[in-house]
């Protein structure tokens, strides 16, 4: 079904990289009739940095593939930036937990700067590491994520979470870190989710599904704010990997095709609950 043209089409969460497909990849999105990304920082060398310059330089390099996919496939792009938090794991081996912790806290100090310059709109990924790591690296994580949730609240805007996959206990720890900072649940945003909970197992924290379609369909009809992404990684190594960019946009057809609404949530209201504006509608390519 041909989407509303003053509808937004949004993939909350992706990567890009200079060695990988890049504007094709963005392009791809365009033509399934996607209209805004968000796109997350990552580390594009061989070695995770070990300076806060190291750090400058990866979040210029990602706000440089933002603006090139600006200009080159006509669609808006937003910026998350942070340290990764599973860089803390070689971070602690090389430079201690002080040193570590030093650098990661100045890192975010960073990333809100450039919210507050709107250079940004969101600090991510932060949280912790996905697998399990040693009692020191696990504190440097916590003391982390508690600093870049005080940094959030001082820029106003949210955090994208990285972390394993989170039960109703998993997500009230975070909702209760939130609080302890002052930082709205909703601004807690939990990147990667890939399993359906209600509002109250997730303490208010809002979800980033995952664009599988059988979640998909379960999650249409959720109040909101929740979001849908891909998790696209732009490696050439992994093509496709998590989820195509033209994942979303497909989504959205099929969900339009019966309750066309609904699509406000993710790609509208969400926004403007989570982040504090709406999307500015673009044309968009293919119909």
């Amino acid at each position: 079904m041909p989407l509303p043209s003053d509808l937004p089409v949004v993939d909350h969460h992706c990567h890009l990289s200079p060695s990988g497909d890049g504007v094709r990849a963005v392009q791809r999105f365009r033509q399934a009739g996607g209209t805004h990304l968000f796109l997350a920082t990552q580390n594009y060398g061989a070695k995770v940095p070990r300076t806060v310059e190291e750090y400058a330089d990866q979040f210029s390099m990602t706000e440089a593939l933002a603006r090139r996919a600006e200009r080159e496939a006509g669609v808006i792009v937003y910026l998350v930036v942070a340290p990764y938090p599973v860089d803390l794991v070689p971070a602690v081996g090389d430079l201690g937990a002080a040193g570590a912790l030093s650098l990661h806290c100045a890192a975010l100090d960073l990333a809100g700067r450039w919210v507050r310059e709107r250079r940004a709109v969101a600090l991510g990924e932060v949280g912790f590491p996905h697998f399990p790591v040693d009692a020191e690296v696990d504190r440097v994580a916590r003391e982390v994520f508690d600093h870049a949730l005080a940094v959030a609240r001082d820029s106003d805007c949210p955090v994208v979470v990285h972390s394993r996959d989170l039960d109703s206990a998993g997500y009230l720890e975070l909702a209760r870190r939130a609080d302890r900072t002052g930082l709205r649940r909703e601004r807690v945003v939990k990147h990667y989710a890939r399993n359906r909970l209600s509002d109250a197992e997730r303490s208010s924290v809002t979800p980033s599904y995952l664009a599988r379609r059988e979640l998909v369909r379960a999650v249409t009809s959720d109040p909101g704010p929740w979001f849908l992404e891909t998790d696209y990684l732009d490696d050439s190594s992994r093509p496709g990997a998590v989820l195509d960019l033209s994942t979303v946009p497909r989504r959205a057809k099929s969900i339009a095709a019966t309750d066309l609404d609904r699509l406000r949530v993710p790609f509208v209201e969400s926004i403007d609950r989570v982040y504090g504006f709406r999307p500015e509608p673009i044309p968009r390519g293919d119909q």
